[in-house]
């Protein structure tokens, strides 16, 4: 089954954000898919957490670029 259910579950929560005239939610859930998405295929194709960076969580708005924790 995998993590795939999740986009199921964010495409009917923004139908009835668009059914309810949540407009600005709907866009919110578009683009969580859309990080959803991303997500699951790097897990699928086992990206190096390095890749995806080990600070990451949940929530994150951005990724850090260019940093490295070797000094």
């Amino acid at each position: 089954m995998g993590h795939n259910w999740i986009l199921d579950v964010l495409a009917d929560l923004k139908a009835f954000a668009q059914q309810n005239e949540l407009p600005i939610l709907a866009e919110q859930l578009a683009d969580a898919s859309l990080v959803a998405v991303a997500e699951i295929s790097s897990q699928d194709e086992g990206t190096p957490e390095g890749v995806r960076g080990h600070d990451a969580q949940a929530g994150d708005v951005y990724r850090r670029t260019g940093t490295s924790d070797i000094a």
